[in-house]
């Protein structure tokens, strides 16, 4: 070889050489908690199609019932990645958890639903504080509405509509808090009144039972509706930001997956939040249902975030409004978008 064919050779080696080492490199396991609704579809795509994997990302997930119940792992650092809820996070930010919020997964997921012994009051033309009252009028008592703990995003966007939208008298309902999966089987089993929903529970108890109604949707509930998010812990950020790239570069990805192929999908997600036991038909349904919006960009859901933590101050559930310094890191997805995903 001479000198000129050495260099040459030299420098394509030099120039593959980031690539050969990051194929070569340690994976890096993400314990990732999340819970088990729609919203979380892409994280679940984008790990099913090995894209995480091939990113160098392991994942080990736990399911929790809602976010606030997450918090409390994620502060003791037994999850590194958060996909749930955007509310709580700013409280944990606040209680010194080094949280960040580096991508949104859907917007509007929650909704208003009425069991069978409601949605008789919701007739033509009776808007929803009416229906409400003739119930209570009608059955003696306030009709009982489930929903996550105080604190969480259905349970906030919930009190929003009822008292800021729909101007419903508190005396008229009674909400009862309760877990996610509770919450659906409470409503098929008419043990409530109705409640607040996202997918899949919304096409699955309808599917079961078509008397149960959508009263409200989601940008009605709550303007601009942020929904779940993907956080991760400062210490996961700081020790591993390839695999914090690699986990919001399959985000944006498997986004535009589910828009044009959700029956492609569905085995991804299906496996993810029934187990294999939810039908994949019932799940591609989900996917492209009205309360289904699915909307990686950070950036969008900032100023709708604070709106819904100013409504936590009023509602009490939270004592004054936190500052977002920090909460939000939109550099992983400014260069995924940059990069093509």
């Amino acid at each position: 070889m001479d000198r000129r064919q050495f260099l040459i050779a030299g420098s394509s080696l030099a120039a593959t050489a980031p690539f050969i080492g990051a194929a070569q490199a340690q994976s890096v396991t993400a314990r990732v908690g999340y819970i088990p609704i729609v919203g979380t579809a892409p994280f679940f795509v984008a790990n099913g199609e090995g894209w995480l994997k091939q990113g160098g990302v392991d994942v080990a997930v736990t399911v929790f019932e809602s976010g606030p119940n997450m918090i409390q792992a994620l502060a003791s650092g037994t999850i590194d990645v958060y996909v749930a809820g955007v509310a709580p996070l700013a409280v944990a930010r606040s209680r010194g958890v080094d949280v960040r919020v580096v991508a949104s997964t859907a917007i509007g997921e929650n909704v208003v639903v009425s069991a069978p012994s409601l949605t008789k009051f919701f007739t033509p033309g009776t808007n929803a504080a009416a229906a409400f009252k003739a119930f209570r009028a009608a059955t003696g008592k306030a009709a009982r509405l489930a929903t996550q703990p105080a604190g969480s995003v259905p349970n906030t966007t919930l009190q929003y509509w009822l008292w800021e939208v729909a101007k419903v008298d508190k005396a008229d309902v009674e909400i009862v808090p309760m877990g996610i999966d509770a919450t659906q089987q409470a409503i098929l089993a008419a043990a409530v009144d109705g409640g607040s929903v996202r997918e899949p529970a919304l096409t699955i108890i309808q599917t079961r039972n078509p008397q149960i109604k959508l009263i409200a949707g989601g940008e009605e509930v709550f303007p601009g509706q942020p929904g779940t998010v993907v956080a991760v812990s400062g210490a996961f950020a700081t020790k591993s930001p390839q695999a914090v790239q690699s986990i919001v570069s399959g985000l944006v990805k498997a986004a535009a997956l589910i828009k044009s192929s959700p029956a492609k999908v569905a085995p991804h997600v299906g496996a993810a939040l029934g187990k294999g036991i939810v039908d994949p038909e019932l799940i591609q349904k989900a996917l492209v249902s009205p309360a289904s919006q699915f909307e990686i960009d950070p950036r969008k859901i900032i100023e709708p975030a604070r709106a819904m933590q100013a409504y936590q101050v009023k509602l009490g559930s939270l004592e004054k409004e936190l500052p977002f310094d920090g909460l939000f890191d939109t550099q992983y997805y400014e260069r995924a978008i940059k990069t093509g995903g």
